[in-house]
């Protein structure tokens, strides 16, 4: 443990030491950025402005002009104050209303009320934005208003006056240069493409920013290819930074062509990669899989997105380099994350989650994980992250990942950040005459409790069954306590199925909307039915179900269990199993 506890400071101290000297970088050049934030700078031209993928609803559009503002679950009633001026209710409130993204609405219903609207409220926050919090400044948040004031100019800009029209220019291109000069201190990941992405708009649309174009597109080209993989998965693992991102590299691909300038290759190539990926993480019901941070899955977007697929292909088997597994028969498909953790500092929102799986089978998602609630995240993201809240085994009660788990340190990293998982994750997939066996490994618990998790799945050729094992490996040199270890492998099932134990105790009978029934059944081993919840929902959290296995591994270091499709119910099910025995997985 002792050992343990100075490879953990260790790690810790590397990360703090790391961000302290960005932090000092940025401090230098802060008296520099906070002069342009100031200087009124020169009016530029507008010479386009880009499209927004987004999808619109006019109806919110009443509501903003009534002063209701409906952001990340929560409302905000004006009451004739400034919008501006008022506390927010949340973090993620915040965020969105200095996002100005919700301009697209008031453009979705193109009156001159809502345009004058737009104009008032856009004019309210240049008035006001020298008092605004440290949220408005943070560079993700300003390069989301940078793209929202450009991509809604024809709304602002639409039968004003001059004197509106170059105040509105000369605020933008001051927020503009501030954004240049925040680069030092921006968090990896999706926020640091998208101050790219934004810095890329505003020299393509703005006259006087036609210089930068050469130095920030190569810059953008240099983050595609490190943070985009040759398969086309995001560094951090998280499907949802796919749909964020693409939805504004296409608009960004259009803006080159419109101004008869060649798009970056390493744009195209990125667009290119990322969109069979779109494809690879889709059930059959058209949601994402619920990995590494994914919430519910915005459906009127993705269908944007899949618009401008031209290869309407079947989705690839395996993403090696991103770390995931797919597995399809007929209607039948099993997604598995069977990759490494991803780089601490883009762990933000990673989850301990290594060899868990989803099954669906046509339209109905079956065994699933929690996924992270779409808003209120802080009351949820612990639990969501942590191994337990997976479709996994979990050795000891204990996540496969360590999280910094002191609150100052948190707050200095910008987010709870992964500081160790697995490491060395295999796995391979073979084509048998029955079926594809899929068989992988990890070494999350190895370094603390010097364990090896390895599992394997097979999908039939019809579709029709999913047979799994799952093992626990001791080290020779490992800590004897641990051989009285117990585990759990759980099996969280989407809230729209009906599950209830049969007599035996060992299956569950589970019962699809569309009425057709699957067995859950263990070779020789007792499940529980237990309450778990359903994260990922459009509405909110839901309550499920959640099957579990809890053994020994004294007694029993693995476990065979299996999904078929039943044809007759209980009964069928009942004389199928006093006929034949569970096969043996090659584990």
């Amino acid at each position: 443990m002792a050992r343990r506890s100075v490879a953990y400071h260790r790690r810790v101290s590397g990360l703090v030491a790391s961000r302290f000297a960005r932090n000092m970088l940025a401090r230098a050049s802060w008296n520099s950025a906070a002069l342009w934030r100031v200087w009124p700078g020169r009016t530029d031209q507008l010479l386009i402005s880009p499209q927004e993928l987004r999808t619109a609803d006019a109806t919110r559009a009443a509501e903003i002009y009534a002063g209701r503002f409906v952001f990340a679950g929560k409302i905000v009633t004006c009451h004739g104050r400034s919008v501006f001026s008022l506390d927010p209710p949340s973090e993620d409130w915040e965020v969105a209303l200095l996002g100005f993204g919700w301009l697209r609405h008031l453009r979705a219903a193109d009156s001159a009320i809502t345009r004058a609207n737009a104009r008032s409220l856009v004019d309210e926050w240049m008035s006001s934005q020298h008092q605004a919090s440290k949220t408005a400044w943070r560079a993700e948040v300003l390069a989301r208003r940078v793209i929202s004031l450009l991509s809604q100019a024809p709304l602002l800009l639409s039968d004003t006056d001059g004197r509106f029209y170059r105040r509105y220019l000369r605020n933008l291109a001051r927020e503009i240069r501030y954004l240049r000069h925040t680069m030092l201190n921006i968090s990896d990941g999706v926020p640091r493409l998208l101050v790219l992405i934004a810095l890329c708009y505003a020299s393509l649309c703005l006259a006087n920013h036609a210089r930068h174009i050469r130095a920030v597109t190569r810059r953008l080209s240099d983050e595609l290819q490190r943070q985009i993989l040759p398969d086309g998965g995001h560094i951090s693992r998280n499907p949802s930074a796919l749909i964020e991102l693409l939805l504004d590299l296409l608009p960004l691909r259009q803006t080159f062509a419109a101004r008869n300038i060649p798009p970056p290759p390493m744009l195209l190539n990125a667009i290119d990669r990322m969109m069979p990926m779109l494809r690879f993480f889709r059930h059959g019901d058209g949601n994402f899989a619920l990995f590494n941070g994914m919430s519910a899955t915005p459906s009127d977007l993705l269908a944007t997105l899949l618009a401008y697929d031209d290869t309407h292909g079947t989705p690839m088997a395996s993403m090696p380099h991103s770390g995931f597994q797919r597995l399809d028969a007929t209607s039948t498909a099993v997604i598995m994350d069977t990759g490494a953790s991803p780089p601490p500092n883009v762990s933000q929102d990673a989850h301990a989650g290594c060899l868990a799986f989803e099954l669906s089978s046509g339209m109905n998602r079956i065994v699933i994980n929690c996924g992270m609630p779409a808003a209120g995240r802080d009351n949820w993201r612990a639990f969501a992250r942590e191994t337990p809240a997976h479709s996994v085994l979990t050795f000891h009660d204990t996540s496969s990942c360590e999280f910094v788990a002191q609150s100052a340190m948190k707050r200095l990293l910008q987010g709870t950040l992964i500081v160790s998982g697995p490491v060395n994750v295999e796995s391979s997939r073979e084509v048998l005459q029955n079926g594809v066996l899929l068989t992988a490994s990890h070494d999350g618990y190895q370094r603390r409790f010097g364990i090896v998790h390895r599992r394997a799945i097979m999908l039939s050729s019809d579709g029709g069954r999913v047979a799994g094992e799952d093992a626990i490996e001791i080290a020779q040199g490992a800590n004897t306590k641990l051989r009285d270890s117990d585990y759990a492998i759980r099996f969280h099932l989407h809230p729209s199925i009906k599950a209830s134990r049969l007599s035996d105790a060992r299956g569950v009978m589970l019962v699809l909307p569309n009425r057709d029934v699957w067995t859950f059944e263990t070779r020789d081993d007792k499940v529980d039915l237990e309450d778990s919840v359903f994260l990922a929902g459009p509405d909110g959290p839901r309550r499920t179900s959640q099957i579990v296995i809890r053994k020994n591994v004294r007694t029993a270091p693995n476990v065979q269990w299996s999904f078929s499709r039943s044809a007759g119910g209980v009964a069928a099910t009942a004389a199928r199993r006093s006929a034949q025995r569970e096969p043996e997985l090659p584990l």
